[in-house]
């Protein structure tokens, strides 16, 4: 199991510098990874937002920059995966408990049929969830699909502000959604 925790914490910090290895004015940008391998960045070392727009599992669209200022919860997820079956009640609580400070929950279906992710999501979760069963919106961010469940949090503008490379549970998630919604706009 450590060496488990320990390839999980490089991993992240391999992707922390994936997400984030930009440079600002000849300034590199970091991250730091807690030691439960959750990747947090302060909000003047975040990178550019991320595109993720794609169909909607229960059809039509979505677009994270339709969410634009609010705190969006992004959760890479499957079927087939045991994890994501376990974090799926702590993520639905973790929505609801925050939904009203303007936090939105998005989860992204990777490498499944349609049926299968339809049915997994009935009665679980009432947050809305993409339809990706090629996986480019986890490769675009640097989640491959054999590293799921993973969780992104976005803040207000859109930037990466969090990553979480395993299962959550609500009293892991919610303080970070909660701290990163408590934050003042750059703007503001």
């Amino acid at each position: 199991m450590n060496a488990r925790r320990w390839t999980a914490g490089l991993l992240a910090s391999v992707a922390a510098v994936a997400l984030v290895g930009c440079t600002s004015q000849g300034r590199e940008k970091t991250c730091t990874t807690t030691s439960d391998g959750i990747i947090e960045c302060a909000p003047d070392q975040r990178s550019a937002p991320p595109k993720l727009a794609g169909e909607l599992l229960t059809g039509g669209s979505y677009d994270v920059n339709e969410a634009r200022g609010q705190v969006v919860v992004v959760n890479f997820w499957g079927s087939w995966c045991a994890p994501c079956r376990a974090e799926a009640d702590d993520l639905e609580a973790t929505y609801q408990a925050t939904k009203g400070s303007g936090v939105s929950f998005l989860g992204i279906n990777v490498q499944d049929q349609r049926d299968k992710a339809k049915a997994f999501e009935e009665g679980r979760v009432t947050y809305p969830s993409l339809f990706d069963p090629a996986s480019k919106l986890a490769l675009a961010l640097d989640i491959p699909p054999n590293t799921v469940p993973a969780t992104v949090v976005l803040d207000r503008e859109g930037r990466i502000a969090s990553v979480i490379r395993a299962a959550v549970k609500q009293e892991g998630l919610q303080p970070i959604v909660e701290r990163i919604a408590a934050e003042k706009p750059a703007s503001g």
